[in-house]
C-alpha cells in the first residue's frame, strides 16, 4: 500500500458532538429536495462492497444482515455496493443483470424500509468493468499465453528457431531482459496480469462498448426500480469502465475520446436511456471523480465539466470521490490481481491516519467546492455529495456551511459506527466509535475477504446469535445501540 513519503502521523480529531439542539438546528440534519432526490438528513452512506453476496450474485442472508445494521443507523440515504450489470461470474459481488435477481433486492429494500421505519432512502450503485487477470506464473505465461509474433522473432533474431525453442530460450531470460524484448502490453499481463481497457478498440467487445453499455445500464436500473429500490447511482468512478471513458488517458478515435465533448458522450448516452427506461420520476445519479491523481489523468478542471454535463442532463445528485485506479497500482504478487487502491491514487481515495502535510482529513474538499460552483455558476442546483476523511460533526458542518457540498457521504466512519449520524442527531456523539482510518478494511476488502471493522469484530463473539466470518474469528456486522 502507498504512504505519502512524510509520514505524518495524524489521529482522528472528530472535534466536539452538537447537542440535540444544535443538531435539529444544523444543516447536516436538515432535509434537502431536488427533483426526485427527497432526503429527511443531508447525510449519506456510501457503496462498499462487503463480499457477503453469493458467489452467483445473489442477494444472501449475510448481504441483509449489512444493510440491515446499516439502516438502523437511519441515515438520510443508503448506498447499496458496486452491483454488477452484466450476467456474467464476478465472485461473491452482487449482480443485477438479470430479473432472477431482482426477488432478493426486493427483499433488501423492504428490509432497509423497515430497519429505518421509513427514513432512509435507498439506492443502488450499478458498475460494468472489464476483464483483469490474476498475475500469472512465468513459467506458465512464457509457455502457454504469451504471443510469439514475427515481429518478436525478428527482434529475438530467432527465425530459425520454431516456437517451443523460442520458448525455451525466453525461459532463460531475466525480468528485465523480458521487459526489454516484449511489446509493452505483453510484459505488463506478465508482470501485472491482463487487463483490458476501452481503448482496446482492436477487441470488437471494446469496440462496441458505446453501443452496448447504454441498454445494459437501462435494464439494469429498470430492475432496480422493480424491486422496489428508490434509485439508481451510475457508478463512473475509479478504475472501471465508465470511468475510463471519462478519463484524460482514453484516446479512443471514434468520437468517444479525446477531447472532453467526446469523453463525456458515452456516459451521458448511458444517463439519457436509463432517464427513457425508468421515466421522470426515479432518482438516477452518478458518482465520479474529482481529480484520478494520475499522470496524464483527469483533473479538477475536467471534472468541473463533466459535473455542468451532468447537471444539465438532469442528473438528481452528483456524488464525488476521487483517486482508485489501476494505472499506479502496486504491482500484485503471482497469483493475485492488480489492486486499483494500492497507488498514490488509491491513497487520496482512502487516505490513511499515515499522511503528509494536508491530513487524510477532508482532502476532496477543495476539488469537491470547485465542481460545485461550477454548477451554481450556471445556474443548477444539483446536489453535490463529497466524501473522503469525514468523521466529525464540526468537519461535516462546516462543509456543508460554506458551500463546499449539499450532502456529506462517510463510508468508513459508517463502517466503523453504523449509528454515528443517529447518535450525533440524539446528542450522544461521545459514544461514537471513531474511525482510526488504519484501513484495515480496505485489506480485507483487497483479499476479497467479508469486510468488518476492527473496532468491533472482535466484540462480543459469544453473543446469541451473532454470525462470525468464515474464518470464525470476526463478528460480520456491529453490536447492537439502543438509543
Amino acid at each position: 500500500m502507498y504512504r505519502p513519503p512524510q509520514r505524518i502521523k495524524y489521529k482522528p480529531d472528530p472535534g466536539r458532538s452538537p447537542t440535540v439542539f444544535e443538531a435539529k438546528i444544523s444543516r447536516l440534519f436538515s432535509p434537502i429536495s431536488y427533483a426526485n432526490l427527497q432526503l429527511a438528513q443531508r447525510t449519506w452512506v456510501p457503496a462498499m462492497v462487503p463480499w457477503r453476496a453469493s458467489e452467483d450474485g445473489f442477494v444472501t442472508d449475510d448481504i441483509l444482515d449489512w444493510y440491515e445494521r446499516m439502516a438502523r443507523g437511519k441515515p438520510g440515504a443508503l448506498v447499496v455496493e458496486a452491483t454488477g450489470i452484466r450476467d456474467i461470474p464476478s465472485g461473491p459481488l452482487l449482480r443485477i443483470g438479470d430479473d432472477r435477481y431482482i426477488p432478493g433486492l426486493k427483499e433488501l429494500a423492504e428490509l432497509v424500509r423497515d430497519a429505518s421505519e421509513g427514513q432512509t432512502r435507498l439506492f443502488i450503485q450499478l458498475i460494468d468493468f472489464l476483464t483483469i487477470r490474476r498475475r500469472p506464473d512465468r513459467a506458465k505465461f512464457i509457455n502457454r499465453f504469451l504471443k510469439v509474433t514475427r515481429k518478436l522473432e525478428k527482434h529475438l533474431k530467432c527465425e530459425h528457431l520454431s516456437e517451443d525453442e523460442i520458448r525455451k530460450k525466453l525461459q532463460t531470460f531475466s525480468d528485465d531482459e523480458l521487459q526489454t524484448v516484449l511489446p509493452p502490453r505483453e510484459y505488463e499481463s506478465l508482470s501485472r496480469g491482463y487487463r483490458e481497457r476501452v481503448t482496446d478498440t482492436h477487441l470488437p467487445h471494446i469496440r462496441d462498448l458505446p453501443r452496448v453499455l447504454p441498454g445494459l445500464f437501462a435494464a439494469a436500473a429498470k430492475r432496480a426500480q422493480h424491486a422496489g429500490i428508490d434509485g439508481v447511482e451510475l457508478h463512473y468512478a475509479h478504475a472501471y469502465t465508465m470511468a475510463s471513458f471519462l478519463s484524460a488517458r482514453n484516446r479512443r478515435d471514434d468520437g468517444y475520446g479525446g477531447s472532453r465533448e467526446h469523453r463525456v458522450r458515452l456516459p451521458l448516452e448511458v444517463y439519457r436511456q436509463v432517464r427513457e427506461v425508468v421515466g421522470e420520476d426515479y432518482v438516477v445519479g452518478c458518482r465520479y471523480l474529482s481529480d484520478e491523481c494520475i499522470e496524464s489523468g483527469s483533473g479538477v478542471n475536467d471534472a468541473a465539466y463533466f459535473g455542468l454535463e451532468f447537471a444539465r442532463a438532469g442528473m438528481d445528485f452528483v456524488s464525488v470521490s476521487r483517486g482508485g485506479k489501476f494505472e499506479d497500482a502496486a504491482q500484485p504478487k503471482p497469483g493475485w490481481a492488480a489492486y486499483p487502491y494500492t497507488g498514490q491514487s488509491g491513497y487520496e481515495c482512502m487516505p490513511s491516519w499515515v499522511s503528509d502535510e494536508r491530513g487524510p482529513f477532508g482532502r476532496n474538499f477543495q476539488s469537491v467546492a470547485a465542481i460545485r460552483k461550477s454548477i451554481r455558476d450556471a445556474g443548477l442546483k444539483t446536489p453535490v455529495i463529497v466524501a473522503g476523511g469525514i468523521h466529525g460533526f464540526v468537519q461535516a458542518e462546516t462543509a456543508l456551511q460554506t458551500g463546499v457540498a449539499d450532502i456529506i457521504a462517510a463510508a468508513r466512519q459508517s463502517l466503523a459506527d453504523p449509528d454515528w449520524f443517529l447518535k450525533l442527531r440524539l446528542g450522544r456523539g461521545d459514544e461514537i466509535n471513531v474511525c482510526e482510518y488504519t484501513n484495515s478494511c480496505e485489506g480485507l476488502d483487497q483479499k476479497h475477504k467479508q469486510v468488518t471493522c476492527k473496532l468491533w469484530d472482535r466484540t462480543l463473539l459469544d453473543e446469541p446469535g451473532v454470525k462470525l466470518s468464515r474464518d470464525g474469528r470476526r463478528r460480520l456486522v456491529a453490536p447492537a445501540w439502543k438509543p
